[in-house]
């Protein structure tokens, strides 16, 4: 047999082993007794409805007014559009985002020929037996449902838990039990938002540095699956907020970006090492402070995008006063946005929620960003390749990435410190972990992985037995 021919062979024999690899039967798995459609008695006869949180970018925007979808829009959209229009304008006054003439309606099942939460909510329906809830409508059976909260994923993180407040709030008044706990299934930034849920309700404790906690959302969930969520930040949330965000052939801008409240709050927390020296060692740089952003000359700061923002004004007067502006925003969100990661590693005395996560560690991801000098000039450095002057013994590709999911590294997702999971937690990281299960999957991949859909729907159907009788079945 010649090479070709043997190669032909082998080939076939791949691809023959790879199509029959075999995958659960999610149906067959799941199938449960009939459901019964009669009139609910009392809480511990509802099957416990479950809320899909989405990540950011997840959710479809419009205009209020036209209902013409902004975001993502068509595929001529997410192609060639760079997204100015979805920019928040910004309250001089109180230097918060004014009332917003885009409003979210829908979630994001798919774009442009991907699918980003389509498949779980196919396998919630077609596997899981759940019906689509609506909220207002109320439930007058038994059967499972399961409720989709999409959100203006713009905005702060803390609106995005009031917001989840009311829903939860409106699904107890459907069912007719005030009582009622709801399981919640957040991906990425969603798992952020529902974390300061559970801990702090719809109060606003950004104010200061004392975080109060009331444990507001511990009594009204039960089980809480987060899936790629940033629990100690994400780097790649940092360079796309430096170089803006890709869609398509284009970018988000910064100065788009700047204007979202929640794009500051996945920024990396302070104890993790994320800015680094070409010598490898770690740089003392609050990246929570505006003023190392002035220093480096960072987005709002960076000169290109100044001039960018004032060829959009004919006055130059007025293009000084929309940058002083945006400084002083920059200001307030940034410093939010560090109470905000400290908010969520506080201790808790509370523990009995503990999350169960999902996550990716097959794909390098960033982990750090370095500062180079080049000419007496410290130049910041995003990725590996981009290290001009290496030092011998550095390994830069270590240096800066970790595995992860592509965009959220490991340690992140467990809220540590470190890779090395044989070190302790940080004792400023407080994270009430119940289990994990790691995946090889990119993070806009991980709900449409049936080894998720699989664990986590064998998480939701079974019911746990109160301890007293499990000790009687020994």
């Amino acid at each position: 047999m010649n090479f070709r021919a043997y190669r032909a062979v082998l080939l076939g024999v791949l691809l023959t082993g790879c199509a029959s690899s075999p995958v659960p039967d999610l149906k067959r798995l799941y199938e449960t007794r009939p459901l019964p459609r009669g009139p609910t008695v009392d809480v511990g006869e509802i099957e416990t409805p479950v809320i899909l949180v989405h990540g950011a970018f997840g959710a479809r925007l419009r205009n209020r007014e036209t209902r013409d979808e902004v975001w993502p829009g068509g595929l001529g959209s997410i192609l060639f559009h760079s997204y100015e229009d979805i920019a928040l304008s910004v309250d001089a006054n109180t230097l918060l985002p004014e009332p917003s003439a885009s409003e979210a309606y829908a979630i994001t099942d798919s774009a442009a020929g991907k699918d980003f939460y389509g498949a779980i909510i196919r396998t919630l329906e077609t596997a899981g037996g759940y019906l689509p809830g609506n909220a207002g409508e109320p439930v007058i059976d038994r059967r499972r449902r399961y409720y989709v909260f999409f959100y203006d994923w713009r905005q702060d993180n803390v609106e995005t838990a009031r917001r989840l407040d009311d829903l939860v709030t409106q699904i107890r008044q459907d069912y007719g039990h005030p009582q009622l706990k709801v399981d919640i299934v957040a991906h990425s930034m969603g798992g952020l938002a529902t974390r300061y849920y559970l801990r702090y309700g719809r109060v606003d404790v950004l104010d200061d540095n004392e975080f109060p906690i009331n444990n507001h959302g511990v009594g009204r969930v039960r089980k809480v699956i987060l899936l790629g969520t940033p629990n100690l930040g994400s780097v790649s949330a940092l360079q796309e907020f430096l170089q803006g965000f890709k869609v398509g052939l284009r970018r988000i801008p910064t100065e788009v970006l700047l204007t979202f409240p929640s794009a500051y709050q996945l920024f990396p927390h302070p104890i993790r090492t994320s800015l680094v020296a070409a010598d490898g060692q770690q740089l003392e740089r609050d990246l929570f402070d505006a003023e190392i952003w002035r220093a480096f000359e960072w987005s709002v700061y960076d000169p290109e995008v100044r001039r960018r923002i004032l060829a959009d004004y004919d006055d130059p007067a007025t293009g000084e006063a929309r940058l002083e502006l945006l400084e002083r925003y920059f200001g307030k969100h940034i410093e939010r946005a560090r109470r905000f990661v400290w908010s969520l590693s506080v201790p808790l005395e509370d523990t009995s929620v503990r999350y169960v996560v999902f996550g990716g560690d097959c794909e390098q991801t960033p982990a750090r960003v370095l500062v180079e000098e080049v000419n007496g000039e410290s130049v910041l450095r995003l990725y590996p390749g981009d290290v001009q002057v290496r030092n011998n013994g550095i390994d830069y590709e270590k240096l800066m990435l970790e595995p992860g999911d592509g965009r959220v590294t490991r340690p992140s997702l467990f809220a540590r410190e470190a890779l090395d999971p044989s070190v302790p937690r940080h004792r400023y990281s407080f994270f009430p972990l119940g289990h994990s299960i790691l995946l090889c999957e990119s993070h806009d991949s991980l709900t449409g992985n049936i080894s998720f859909q699989n664990n986590l729907l064998n998480i939701l159907l079974t019911r746990d037995q109160p301890l007293q009788d499990r000790s009687m079945q020994r």
